[in-house]
């Protein structure tokens, strides 16, 4: 079925205001984690200024599905590109914000019990989820939002995998490249792995689109150990994370 884009430009507009109350919330809880990039002095105008690019970000945002959870992937990875432009134009470089973002992500997380990440994490294990995943991934090859995720369900072995996700094309990467941020995507990848430990996914990863590669491919173990390649300058930052997830 050909879905009219057009009927859907009021997608993100109409969440435009709870989308906000919740930046501004997440500014509170994480003014601890900015200060100890942007000094407290330059926090204030940090936060004041993404918000307003994370705004009329959202208003030129691709329909992409609405309940499809991939769009929520994509809010979060705009809100990253606002703080990105607006990093970078406080003097950071790229690695400094793919930094920042990762300890922002890891504070996030630690926010929530840990009892309920896991109970979050054991839910993408369960058949009726990965039923659904199969039905969402045979949905999007066939390319009704172009601008939009596209990827393959692959069962497992049994072994060293439960189930896998090969993507293909990645709406992040498109929205990135669109804005002339292509550098930065390779740095929101990393993010990734705080999820694996928090909601014991299991996590292996050896490509990325955003590193340029042909495919992203996520290999979940309930219980295995994660293991994702990353940028050599955010070795050493994800190394110290591990300790904090059981």
């Amino acid at each position: 079925m050909k879905v009219d884009l057009n009927s859907t430009k009021n997608y993100y507009i109409d969440r435009l205001p709870a989308l906000m109350h919740d930046f501004d919330r997440d500014a509170r809880k994480l003014h601890s984690v900015l200060v100890c990039f942007m000094g407290e002095e330059g926090v204030e105008s940090l936060v004041s200024q993404t918000r307003k690019e994370y705004k009329e970000l959202i208003y030129e945002l691709p329909f992409i599905g609405g309940t499809d959870p991939l769009t929520r992937i994509l809010i979060n990875a705009t809100l990253c590109l606002a703080i990105y432009r607006v990093a970078t134009a406080h003097g950071k470089e790229v690695d400094e914000v793919g930094e920042m973002i990762y300890e922002i992500s890891k504070a996030y997380l630690k926010a929530y019990p840990t009892f309920l990440t896991r109970f979050m994490g054991r839910r993408n294990f369960t058949k009726k989820y990965q039923v659904k995943l199969r039905k969402r991934a045979a949905e999007s090859r066939l390319r009704q939002y172009p601008e939009g995720y596209v990827y393959d369900y692959i069962e497992g072995d049994g072994v060293t995998f439960d189930y896998g996700v090969d993507y293909i094309e990645c709406a992040s990467c498109k929205l990135f490249t669109k804005k002339g941020a292509s550098e930065f995507a390779p740095y929101l990848c990393p993010v990734d792995i705080l999820y694996s430990y928090a909601l014991g996914w299991g996590l292996k990863r050896t490509k990325t689109l955003a590193q340029g590669d042909t495919v992203c491919n996520f290999r979940f173990k309930k219980g295995g150990k994660t293991q994702v390649a990353v940028p050599e300058s955010m070795i050493n930052v994800v190394a110290q994370s591990k300790v904090l997830w059981p």
